[in-house]
C-alpha cells in the first residue's frame, strides 16, 4: 500500500498521520510543491493526505502549481482513492469538487471546540458532540455538491466534510504534535493578532501532552475509517 502526501510549506508535514500509516504498512511518498516537486502518477498512490499551508487556493496566478495539485486530487477522488484534506487540504478539495473558498469573518488559531453535525450514517466519520482541536485558519469554504457536513463551530460554519465513502476535509488539524504546534507558532506568529478566536503564542504552546494524545486519538480513528473504505 502507497501512501502520498502533498506538502505546501516545510513546516506543515504529516504529524501524527506518519507513525499512524507506518504501523498500517503504507510505503509514504512526497511532493513538495516549495521544492517545485511534480504529482506523482495516479496509478502509485493508494492513500491521498493534502496538507496545510499559508497559502489560499484561489493563488493559481502566483502559484501556478496549484492548478496541476488540484487536477491530481480531482482525479483522485473520481478514481475512488481515500483522500484526506486539512486545513489548505480541505479547502482545495473544496474548491476542486465545485465549492468556494473565501475569507472567513473571523480568524481561528489556537486550541478551540468544534461540534459534531451531520446525519446518524454507518458510512459516515462520526466527531464527539462537543471536541476540542487545533485551528490555524482565515479561508473557509462553501461544501462542494454532494458533501456532508460533520462539523461546525461558531466563528467557521464548515469544519469537517464527507463526500462520498472514501473523502474527508477538515478545517482544523488533529494531527498536530508539539513539535508541529511550535513550528507554526516559529513560522507563522505574525498572524498572532488579536482577536475573539485567536489565542496568544504562551497559551497554545502550554497545551499539556494529554491534549495531543487526545487529538491524535481522534486522527488515528479517522485515518481508520478512510483506510477500511479503500
Amino acid at each position: 500500500m502507497r501512501a502520498h502526501y502533498f506538502q505546501h510549506v516545510p513546516f506543515e508535514g504529516l504529524g501524527s498521520i506518519e507513525p499512524w500509516l507506518q504501523g498500517a504498512g503504507y510505503a509514504i511518498g512526497c511532493t513538495r510543491f516549495f521544492a517545485g516537486e511534480s504529482v506523482p502518477r495516479l496509478e502509485d498512490v493508494d492513500f491521498l493526505v493534502v496538507m496545510g499551508g499559508p497559502m489560499s487556493v484561489n493563488d493559481e496566478a502566483q502559484l501556478t502549481w496549484l492548478r496541476a495539485e488540484k487536477a491530481f486530487i480531482r482525479r483522485a477522488i473520481e478514481a475512488g482513492k481515500p483522500v484526506l484534506g486539512i486545513c489548505l487540504g480541505a479547502q482545495l478539495i473544496a474548491d476542486t469538487m465545485g465549492g468556494r473558498v473565501f475569507p472567513n469573518a473571523l480568524k481561528e488559531i489556537g486550541w478551540l471546540q468544534i461540534e459534531a453535525t451531520g446525519p446518524a450514517d454507518a458510512a459516515l466519520f462520526r466527531f464527539a458532540p462537543a471536541l476540542g482541536v487545533f485551528q490555524w485558519h482565515g479561508e473557509t469554504f462553501t461544501l462542494p455538491p454532494g458533501a456532508v457536513q460533520l462539523a461546525r463551530s461558531t466563528a467557521c460554519e464548515n469544519q469537517a466534510f464527507q463526500l462520498g465513502a472514501t473523502v474527508i476535509g477538515l478545517q482544523f488539524h488533529l494531527e498536530t504534535t508539539p513539535e508541529s504546534a511550535r513550528a507554526l507558532v516559529e513560522n507563522c506568529r505574525d498572524e498572532l493578532v488579536p482577536g475573539p478566536w485567536v489565542q496568544g503564542e504562551a497559551e497554545i504552546l502550554a497545551a499539556p501532552p494529554g491534549r495531543y494524545r487526545a487529538l491524535n486519538e481522534v486522527m488515528s480513528e479517522l485515518l481508520f475509517h478512510l483506510h477500511s473504505c479503500r
